[in-house]
């Protein structure tokens, strides 16, 4: 549980470069559950999306 409070707070702060790799490998070693790996993707996702729409609202500032 501890690792995955550690992801969930790295994916809620933007600290997403590389974590879908991590997340992988902490399922294949049997550190995070089915339930917990898919609520983390999920999350990642989201943040991820998140992160690009923000992205893309500063260039087109930017680019005003």
């Amino acid at each position: 549980m501890e690792l995955y409070n550690t992801c969930e707070r790295m994916i809620s702060r933007g600290k997403i470069t590389g974590m879908q790799k991590k997340l992988d490998i902490f399922y294949a070693a049997d550190r995070l559950t089915e339930d917990e790996y898919t609520k983390l993707t999920a999350q990642l996702e989201a943040k991820q999306q998140e992160l690009t729409e923000k992205e893309a609202q500063i260039n087109a500032q930017n680019h005003s």
